[in-house]
């Protein structure tokens, strides 16, 4: 499927890194490093528009490795970018570590990925349908 996309950025656009890859990592697009202490959050420019088909979502998720060697992540994972938004895409990241960490231009700090999605109508009932697990949830099958 094909995307337009408008890079404002000074680095490439966000791609695939390996032929199996589920996201495209995507870059920071900053005039300067960025400081971030330990429970700091930002929002991250990277310079990239974009046109998503209507019943298509793009979803900004983590990076791994960012999330493990750095505790950096994404806040509201995943973030959606809704196909009438016309605007840069930024991303709000958090530093979860003890550490301060240094974001510099074009470090790959998420990953986008394209996502399906259904627009749903509301049925109004008196009842829902019973089902063996029933209204039980946060735990009620226990640890194992």
């Amino acid at each position: 499927m094909k995307i337009k996309i408008i890079n404002k950025s000074k680095h490439s656009l966000p791609e695939y890194k390996t032929k199996l890859s589920v996201g495209m990592d995507i870059r920071a697009n900053l005039d300067e490093d960025l400081l971030l202490k330990p429970l700091e959050r930002a929002l991250i420019p990277t310079g990239i528009y974009v046109e998503i088909p209507e019943g298509y979502e793009l979803q900004i998720r983590p990076r791994s490795g960012m999330a493990i060697n750095y505790g950096l992540t994404i806040l509201n994972t995943p973030g959606t970018i809704d196909p009438d938004f016309r605007g840069e895409i930024k991303i709000i990241v958090i530093n979860l570590s003890n550490e301060n960490i240094i974001i510099k231009d074009g470090d790959r700090i998420g990953q986008i990925i394209l996502k399906k999605y259904e627009v749903i109508e509301w049925e109004e009932v008196e009842r829902l349908n019973e089902t063996e697990r029933g209204e039980g949830g946060f735990g009620h099958t226990g640890k194992n």
